[in-house]
């Protein structure tokens, strides 16, 4: 591989054009980005001009055939996820998939299997791992702070933040509502900062209370006639560890805020919410707690692409790895099951 890699963007949407490919651009003569395909032609040919990509294709494989390609990002509704992460490692290529990894454990675990075969990087768009709230919590917990994190809570909670655009409250594309698409950043984040331990069990529910009518839109005005998913997911996970995560997602909830993105950790020495930092601790028979009063100012999205690049040109493991990436899989999927049965699921994890 040559010092500048060769990047293609697969799917056209928002998040490619928004997130990725401007943060592409900011890493200068490290990247060259080479082609966008989308199946709307006419919406790759206007992301291509817009950023003076070359090549512009209706068609992600024949990209993948005709242009020499080192590295590619998916940006796809969560059903293509899959396919073209396969695609990609096999022709070749890191890949850098937005969340969620797929739509089922399966493909998640087959994407892995994919990767390892191919010996390609395969990593996850979960790019509040990148903040430098975690980023400095991790270090407190690396240096053994909080102790043993036995207990946390993560919510992705919006008061009327159902996406009036795309294709987010189609099930069929995406597999589910707000837990698949604004839970798993919260769930990732915690498990993360706790290690990513793995699931044992997992019991959850899922409501479409708010979704199914007209309403205030926040985010615009969504298409309630069509509304498939859920609008609001709650539940627990009990890690074999014996630590638990309580877990909260919404797209329309009756809360006070807006928007609510935020983890919070319990350990046997010391606690912590995320966003904004703060941490607990009994030091020398007193009761504290710690914030930084200083954090620097980064973009979530622009560090994730640079350290992706970086990882593709150095060989550096990524922060998110596809085991971590099957592992959430698992969880998601036992929660939905867990919704749909009305009982608790037991998870076991397949090699790969």
């Amino acid at each position: 591989m040559t010092q500048r890699l060769r990047v293609g963007i697969i799917g056209a949407g928002g998040i490619a054009s928004d997130a990725h490919i401007p943060n592409y651009l900011k890493c200068g003569d490290k990247v060259e980005l080479i082609a966008i395909a989308d199946v709307v032609k006419e919406k790759a040919l206007q992301v291509a001009q817009k950023f003076h990509i070359p090549h512009a294709f209706s068609n992600y494989e024949k990209m993948l055939q005709e242009m020499e390609l080192d590295a590619v990002s998916i940006c796809t509704p969560n059903k293509f996820h899959a396919p073209a992460a396969v695609a990609a490692l096999e022709a070749g290529c890191h890949v850098l998939c937005e969340k969620p990894p797929a739509m089922t454990a399966s493909e998640a675990e087959r994407m892995a299997r994919i990767a390892k075969q191919t010996g390609k990087i395969l990593t996850y768009g979960f790019h509040y791992r990148h903040s430098p709230q975690v980023e400095a919590l991790k270090r407190f917990i690396d240096a053994n702070e909080l102790g043993e994190i036995y207990s946390a809570r993560a919510q992705a909670l919006r008061r009327r933040g159902i996406p009036g655009w795309g294709v987010f409250t189609n099930k069929e594309l995406q597999g589910g509502g707000a837990l698949i698409d604004v839970g798993v950043h919260m769930l990732d984040t915690a498990l993360y900062l706790m290690g990513y331990p793995e699931p044992a069990i997992v019991l959850g529910s899922t409501y479409q209370k708010i979704g199914t009518r007209k309403g205030v839109g926040l985010f615009g005005e969504w298409d309630w006639k069509n509304f498939s998913v859920e609008d609001l997911a709650q539940g627990m996970i009990r890690f074999k560890n014996g630590a638990t995560l309580l877990l909260e997602a919404a797209f329309a909830a009756n809360i006070e805020q807006h928007e609510m993105m935020q983890v919070s950790l319990m350990g046997d020495q010391g606690g912590a919410d995320v966003f904004p930092l703060k941490i607990y601790q009994e030091k020398y028979e007193t009761l504290i707690d710690i914030t930084p009063s200083y954090l620097p100012k980064q973009g979530y999205h622009e560090v994730e692409i640079a350290r992706f690049v970086d990882s593709c040109l150095t060989g550096t493991p990524p922060l998110s790895t596809p085991k971590q990436g099957t592992i959430l899989q698992h969880i998601i999927e036992a929660f939905y099951q867990s919704a749909e049965t009305g009982e608790a699921v037991k998870i076991s994890l397949n090699e790969y």
